[in-house]
């Protein structure tokens, strides 16, 4: 199972980085882009997916910092 971490915008103000499945949020910050900034550092640590979602909960974008299964190492 593809372990993953997300950034969400917070209902009372704010960003969350957090773990796939938790309900408590890993960190908390101002802002989407110092929760990018963190949440990634926390992703390479962990070797996780890193999922960064709009302000409408969609994901946007995602950073692969684990076992990508398209990684291009695997294709040689």
């Amino acid at each position: 199972m593809l372990k993953t971490h997300h950034i969400v915008h917070n209902p009372k103000g704010g960003w969350d980085v957090k773990k796939g499945g938790a309900e408590r949020a890993s960190a908390h910050v101002n802002n989407k882009t110092e929760a990018i900034s963190v949440g990634r550092e926390i992703s390479r640590n962990q070797k996780t997916e890193l999922k960064i979602h709009n302000l409408n909960g969609k994901i946007a974008r995602s950073d692969s910092h684990g076992n990508d299964p398209n990684s291009p190492k695997d294709k040689k």
